[in-house]
């Protein structure tokens, strides 16, 4: 296996204000954006040509990839004009591909951290013969994902809906969105109109007596659809917790990039990560969270499995705590904001705006 899709189109809309002016896999996770992570790894695990298929702020990744030779890569770009679905996605960018109509294709979304042994999909596609292969992972909780049961041998015996009631709870495994399709099977998805992979491709071949395999990887696995999980993934690759060759720098509890500016007493904890020309103050303390590029943290301010936008500012004694500040964005002083809060770019909140406790 040689080739590789990536479904990088989606707006990203659960990421919000991440996703304003960026689109999900290019928001930053370990002082990279998070494209690079499955780029290298793909990379790592054999691959040398890969097409992206774009389409929300398209314009955005061939400036910063290129045509992927400082990856190792080839990389190509395939922007949809109107979103097509994750099937209609991988149809739309099958003409780039030069695999042979029984060669295997990696395929995966663009917004899945996983410690993958993507090897290993391959050889089980490869050795039960299989039409398309599944990445499946186990979940203690299965009610907000498709369930994918298999019989003793791996082969798919169906794709269930979101359960509604513990009696459709069959399995706890679930599609974990990585695939090896076999080269022709791409061309049977129905050109030109929206396909979702997953409710209507995979069904459909299982239908027609398609031979579907899944593999059960129960390693890392991240979606980061929102932005708690976004920060938590950012900071399991600084600790070392997800897998992958590009993190720029030493695993460890911090992960400062060079041009950043950090007060000698400042506490970076958690797989905190700071970005280029970041600023943070004196006594500040932040632990598990992300300060993007051109970010200000003034002193005092204790920030927890938060995201600070880029040119952002965080003003002093400020208390941040599972929140969201958009890129641009100004928090006053002695503000205090909690799980859940998410300040848009450019907005401004004046000094004690927000407080969950008294301001003496």
């Amino acid at each position: 296996m040689t080739e590789a899709i990536l479904l990088v189109g989606g707006k990203g809309t659960r990421l919000r204000p991440l996703t304003v002016h960026t689109p999900k896999p290019m928001v930053p996770a370990a002082g990279v954006p998070f494209l690079t992570h499955q780029l290298a790894r793909a990379k790592a695990a054999g691959v040398e040509h890969i097409v992206l298929a774009t389409s929300y702020l398209a314009e955005v990744f061939e400036p910063y990839f290129g045509d992927g030779s400082s990856l190792g890569l080839h990389i190509e770009y395939v922007t949809e004009a109107e979103p097509l679905g994750t099937g209609g996605a991988i149809r739309n960018v099958a003409s780039r591909l030069h695999s042979a109509p029984d060669d295997p294709v990696l395929i995966f979304n663009g917004d899945i951290l996983t410690g993958l042994d993507i090897p290993a999909l391959v050889a089980t596609h490869q050795s039960s013969g299989a039409d398309v292969s599944l990445h499946l992972t186990r979940v203690a909780d299965p009610r907000a994902y498709g369930l994918v049961p298999t019989d003793a041998s791996g082969r798919v015996q169906a794709f269930l809906e979101k359960p509604q009631t513990p009696e459709e709870i069959v399995t706890d495994q679930i599609n974990a969105g990585a695939y090896v399709f076999r080269r022709s099977v791409i061309d049977t998805i129905p050109v030109g109109r929206p396909v979702s992979v997953e409710r209507e491709t995979f069904p459909d071949l299982l239908s027609s007596g398609a031979h579907l395999q899944g593999m059960v990887d129960s390693t890392y696995w991240l979606d980061l659809g929102t932005p708690q999980a976004f920060v938590r993934g950012s900071a399991d690759l600084v600790l070392g917790r997800a897998p992958s060759p590009a993190v720029p720098g030493p695993c460890g509890d911090r992960l400062v990039l060079p041009t950043a500016t950090v007060a000698p007493d400042a506490k970076l904890t958690g797989g905190t990560v700071v970005g280029e020309d970041a600023v943070i103050g004196s006594g500040v303390r932040i632990s598990g969270s992300t300060v993007l590029a051109g970010a200000v943290v003034d002193p005092g301010a204790v920030i927890t499995d938060s995201l600070i936008g880029a040119r952002a500012q965080v003003g002093t004694r400020s208390v941040l705590t599972g929140v969201v500040v958009g890129d641009g964005a100004t928090v006053g002083s002695d503000n205090e904001l909690r799980e859940g809060v998410r300040v848009w770019c450019d907005a401004v909140l004046p000094a004690g705006a927000v407080r969950f406790s008294s301001d003496q």
